[in-house]
């Protein structure tokens, strides 16, 4: 199935809202998702018996023809397999809506698609397992793709099917000004839960003529390189060697850690769901679950301070720079695997949410008419002087001032790296580099090993599992038909 194609002139935009609901409606809610996450795990218990019945009948010598039926992957066969197998296994089916129960096997279909393309080479990045089961501590959440759906007048009341009328916490005459204009349309509501115990209703959106705002600040500095780190989140820098900011990192897992050790010990000493003497499950106590909500508020408040000190620097960027330039760091692989020796760095990594940065300018630089730069992953933008061009082959992570061995400048670590950056794409904006974008920046003092940097125009979509017609079973054989083999 084609992937949904955004209409020119149109962006897609999710608007989220902090949900007030009543108890009646909180059990709605945790009912629709336990409906979803059933689903998911029955139709994935049937695939995984169907995948081993077949895998046991080929070791038995039995040929193709002879095998037991195999069970399609795609969302329609999984839907309508569910559909015969609901009132036997659910007979509780009616009391949620559909789109719960689809919202599971839309799950199911996603991963088993990502995991048979991760095996034949077909999908990039790291390779992805099987799926697994959920269980009652995951995630909750469910989406609506059909129904009513809307925006009630008074601006505090979102309707979604089944769940009726659900009070919202901020305002919503954004999105409603945008609705009743003509120049919004939403698409689905996806409804989830945190981990503090609040629920969220997002709504994915299609929002015409979406542009920088008239009272945004235009700055004299059209093209910036952008540094990120763990003391400093961000350091922003022109390409004439001006520091125009430096953003201080918030830092709010750190500074929630002795609130969150008191927790974690106070937990401890509690009748948890599980004893570790007797190695067995037990029913957790009402003062262990309070205390994990209060542990669980603690990391969403965390979340939200670094999502929001986020959100203001990148938008700031998009809105006031024609050019922004990024590094394209490998996030996960700057921390070890669980090292000790490495603890208190992956909390800073972690804390500092490096990766977030490059995602929000990605498509915020498509809302604002700016252009987002990557460089290459090895482009060494903190081993380049920014003076004189020269290179620094050994860099400690300990030295936060370049000292330059060749004309003895000394600059700001962060700051120079940012300057190489802002230059790098100054050559875009010149046309010093090819009309495919992948002129060298051996001016800058590359290397061989920096590739070409590329341009990033990023654009969301909404779109339902794609189907792949030649399929991969477990055993490895192809199934033209897109079924489990």
């Amino acid at each position: 199935m084609a992937r949904f194609e955004i209409p020119a002139g149109w962006v897609a935009q999710a608007y989220r809202f902090a949900l007030d609901p009543t108890p009646t409606q909180q059990r709605a809610l945790r009912s629709h998702a336990g409906a979803a996450r059933f689903a998911h795990n029955h139709m994935l218990a049937l695939v995984k018996a169907v995948m081993d019945q077949r895998t046991a009948e080929r070791s038995y010598g039995i040929s193709d023809d002879e095998l037991t039926p195999s069970l399609g992957w795609s969302l329609p066969t999984l839907r309508k397999t569910w559909n015969t197998r609901k009132a036997a296994v659910a007979p509780w089916w009616g009391e949620n809506s559909k789109e719960a129960y689809n919202t599971g096997l839309d799950a199911l279909a996603r991963g088993l698609d990502n995991w048979s393309k991760s095996r034949t080479g077909q999908r990039a990045g790291k390779s992805v397992g099987f799926p697994r089961f959920k269980t009652a501590r995951s995630r909750r959440s469910v989406r609506f793709t059909t129904g009513v759906i809307r925006v009630e007048p008074d601006r505090h009341h979102v309707t979604l099917p089944r769940l009726g009328t659900l009070r919202t916490h901020e305002s919503t005459r954004k999105l409603a000004r945008r609705i009743g204009d003509g120049t919004g349309r939403v698409l689905s509501a996806t409804v989830s839960q945190d981990s503090a115990g609040r629920w969220h209703c997002s709504l994915q959106t299609l929002v015409h003529a979406k542009a920088k705002p008239a009272h945004a600040p235009r700055s004299p500095f059209p093209v910036v390189g952008v540094d990120v780190g763990v003391k400093d989140l961000l350091v922003i820098a022109a390409p004439d060697g001006t520091e125009l900011e430096r953003v201080r990192a918030p830092k709010p897992l750190t500074r929630a850690q002795t609130q969150l050790r008191v927790l974690q010990r106070t937990a401890a000493r509690r009748h948890g769901p599980y004893d570790p003497v007797a190695r067995s499950k037990q029913t957790p106590s009402k003062r262990w679950r309070a205390v994990q909500a209060r542990i669980g508020k603690t990391h969403a408040r965390a979340a939200n301070v670094r999502r929001d000190a986020l959100h203001k620097a990148t938008t700031a960027l998009a809105q006031h720079h024609r050019v922004v330039v990024v590094e394209t760091l490998n996030a996960s692989g700057m921390r070890s695997a669980g090292g000790v020796f490495k603890r208190g760095l992956n909390r800073a990594l972690a804390d500092a949410a490096l990766a977030q940065v490059r995602a929000m300018l990605a498509y915020k630089t498509r809302w604002y008419g700016s252009a987002l730069l990557e460089a290459d992953r090895y482009f060494p933008s903190s081993k380049l002087c920014s003076a004189c061009g020269g290179r620094k082959p050994n860099l400690l992570l300990a030295e936060r001032t370049y000292q330059c061995e060749h004309c003895g400048a000394a600059i700001d670590r962060d700051r120079n790296a940012a300057v190489n950056l802002a230059r790098l794409g100054e050559t875009r904006i010149s046309g010093e580099q090819s009309p495919a974008d992948s002129g060298s920046v051996a001016g800058r003092g590359a290397i061989r090993e920096t590739g070409p940097a590329r341009a990033v125009m990023a654009g969301g979509c909404e779109a339902p599992t794609p189907h792949n017609p030649n399929r991969v079973g477990q055993a490895g054989t192809v199934d033209s038909q897109g079924t489990a083999a």
